[in-house]
């Protein structure tokens, strides 16, 4: 008798087992990451797939989403907008049910409709052109926030600084073009003079003639609203030159890497609008996991916003799945869509509008310090 209830307990432990390896065995749930992994944007990708990797390690240790694991699929988008179209393509054939990404607006925009033509809800993280949620596309959202609120703040700050005549510096990509227009709208009506408004070529190593020119304009102070590569390099070139005018850019120029280009004398004194930076963000669950991805990867801790909110747009979707316990798309868009939704995320909590963009005043004001740190200023 005592021999057959051993038999009896190890075939239900055996069951059990089974049932567990199962349950492992069971078809992933794919998550998209697109990113700019390779290209000039390449330390904004590393960062975006380290903290998407790292969240969903996290959640499979705690037994994945409806009893299944979560599978990261990564495809490298360039920074460019044909390479994203491919690598969007590339996506929408490997059984995802969501993509995060990309960083850069005419990148995002690249992708956007084979996104939407085979029914992938798409949460983009560094791209804040406002044209991009004016499409009404049904699975299209945004954990960064648009460029008429950035405009805003800029020209607020702007104007808070006393200047008067502004020089306007753009490279006519979907974001900084779309920055520019707003911004010069907005500080054309609170008073101030745009007396330059010009595009530098994304890429280009030398802008001393775009500088020289600008400089003939005697504007009071430097509004530029293109990438941080092409900054450092007319920081630089603009102290090379002995030009000490003040400089002012939007949020695609948080990242450390700007002073690694200018130079730290060049950068001192550079302002700049954005959402925190990752170091600034004050939730108890974002110094944890910001701890856990130091212990992880050497040390280091995510210089880049934009990379935090990658992690937000994964959490969005893991938190739309879980709740909606489907990876049905129109679910999951349905109930982001919904205004009394909330994500708890790395930076706050995150609810979508009807268009998909996120709601909330996230923007703050930045300067850099002799040292080359980013330094949040009162408002």
């Amino acid at each position: 008798m005592g021999m057959k209830r051993m038999l009896l307990w190890g075939c239900a432990l055996m069951c059990t087992v089974l049932g567990m390896g199962t349950a492992w065995a069971a078809e992933p749930i794919r998550i998209g990451l697109m990113a700019p992994v390779t290209g000039a944007w390449a330390s904004e990708g590393e960062e975006m797939r380290n903290i998407v990797n790292l969240l969903a390690e996290e959640l499979n240790a705690q037994g994945g989403l409806l009893g299944r694991k979560i599978e990261v699929v990564l495809e490298d988008d360039g920074g460019d907008p044909r390479t994203a179209s491919l690598a969007a393509q590339r996506l929408a054939t490997q059984g995802i049910v969501a993509v995060v990404g990309t960083y850069g607006s005419s990148v995002t925009e690249a992708s956007q409709s084979i996104y939407d033509e085979a029914s992938i809800l798409q949460i983009a993280t560094g791209s804040t052109s406002i044209r991009l949620s004016e499409k009404n596309l049904k699975y299209f959202f945004r954990t960064c926030p648009r460029d008429d609120d950035q405009g805003r703040v800029a020209a607020q700050t702007i104007q808070k600084m006393g200047f008067k005549k502004v020089a306007i510096l753009h490279d006519n990509t979907s974001y900084a073009k779309g920055l520019a227009d707003e911004s010069q709208a907005l500080l054309k009506k609170s008073g101030i003079k745009v007396v330059f408004f010009d595009a530098l070529t994304p890429g280009e190593r030398d802008f001393t003639a775009i500088l020289t020119k600008m400089k003939s304009a005697d504007p009071e102070v430097i509004f530029f609203t293109g990438y941080y590569p092409e900054l450092g390099l007319i920081l630089r070139q603009k102290k090379e030159i002995n030009w000490t005018i003040p400089v002012v850019g939007g949020d695609a120029t948080n990242n450390p890497d700007l002073v690694k280009i200018a130079g730290k004398d060049a950068a001192e004194g550079y302002y700049f609008v954005s959402p925190p930076i990752p170091k600034d963000l004050p939730y108890e669950k974002t110094r944890a996991f910001l701890k856990n991805y130091g212990d992880k990867y050497n040390g280091a801790v995510p210089g880049s916003i934009w990379a935090v909110l990658a992690g937000d747009a994964f959490l969005s979707i893991t938190d739309a799945i879980k709740a909606t316990e489907s990876t049905d798309v129109n679910k999951m868009a349905q109930y982001l869509h919904k205004s009394e939704h909330k994500t708890s995320g790395l930076t706050g909590e995150i609810g979508f509008n009807a268009k998909g963009d996120r709601v909330g005043d996230v923007y703050r004001v930045y300067r850099v310090d002799a040292a080359g740190a980013f330094i949040l200023q009162e408002q």
